[in-house]
């Protein structure tokens, strides 16, 4: 699949709270991995995406994630497993900014080494995405 260089986040049917977060972020136009992907995960089809460190692989497939969340159903929506706790942490950290303008959207991080009565406790209060690690 070629991309178009000229191809704007706002070509990507995202929503515009999504949008309105990029566009505060500084993200003007998706990078390969993100225009390739986007697209086809919004359709709900599956993907298998490589690509280097540092090209946008959590913004390709959290940001249509975002825009299928309701944030009217207060329970996870989304599970994403992460390799290491540092890698949750940092995935839970992105949803939360490229959700910034979704309001009332939750995330957790759930990982080994923490109190798992506040893991549960954050759980029971509502999120729609638990990004978690098995180590």
């Amino acid at each position: 699949m070629t991309t178009d260089a000229t191809l704007k986040f706002d070509q990507l049917d995202l929503k515009k709270p999504i949008l309105s977060a990029l566009n505060e972020i500084g993200y003007e136009t998706p990078s390969p991995i993100q225009a390739q992907t986007i697209p086809f995960l919004l359709d709900g089809r599956d993907v298998l995406g490589q690509a280097q460190t540092g090209t946008g692989k959590t913004a390709a497939f959290a940001l249509p994630i975002l825009s299928k969340i309701d944030l009217n159903q207060k329970q996870p929506q989304v599970l994403v497993l992460a390799p290491t706790r540092e890698l949750a942490i940092q995935v839970a950290e992105a949803f939360q900014k490229y959700a910034s303008k979704m309001k009332g959207f939750h995330v957790l991080p759930i990982y080994g080494g923490q109190d798992y009565r506040g893991q549960i406790r954050a759980l029971q209060r509502g999120v729609h995405v638990v990004v978690g690690t098995p180590g």
